[in-house]
């Protein structure tokens, strides 16, 4: 019969690496906490696309509707979640604060803006979603952050 002693198991940390579990423990409080933040006292805008960014590789992130500033550039929203759906499940959603994504795509080095939705009136960026975690926009992103 397996152990099912906690710290043979690997669930409790050994007396040897206690004080980085609990360094650890605390960061993973301390990201706990935002997240219930997030979805308890802030305001959040849901984002879905269905099958066609598993195809492409690219995301849409509206901008313009009918000549005015839409979506990314209108939204109320602190967090932007983006669903990426194939048919009705969601395979995985992407949470970004709103500041944030626009700086990423707004700094991207490359951004393909196209035409959508109903009668083709709103404007959308086409993101890679590799582009998108690609090392050039991680540096974005560092640089980004560190001048706020």
């Amino acid at each position: 019969m397996a152990s099912t002693n906690s710290e043979e198991t690997g669930l409790k940390p050994t007396k040897e690496n206690r004080k980085k579990f609990d360094i650890d423990l605390s960061y993973g409080h301390l990201h706990e906490d935002r997240i219930i933040d997030m979805l308890q006292n802030k305001k959040i805008e849901v984002k879905t696309e269905r099958d066609m960014w598993s195809r492409t590789g690219n995301i849409a992130i509206e901008y313009e509707s009918y000549g005015k500033p839409s979506g990314v550039n209108a939204t109320e929203a602190d967090f932007w979640f983006h669903n990426l759906a194939i048919k009705d499940d969601v395979y995985c959603t992407l949470v970004f604060s709103v500041e944030n994504l626009k700086k990423i795509v707004h700094g991207l080095d490359y951004h393909k803006s196209v035409s959508g939705g109903d009668n083709h009136a709103s404007r959308m960026f086409l993101v890679n979603l590799s582009k998108l975690f690609s090392t050039d926009t991680l540096k974005l992103y560092k640089n980004i952050s560190t001048l706020v």
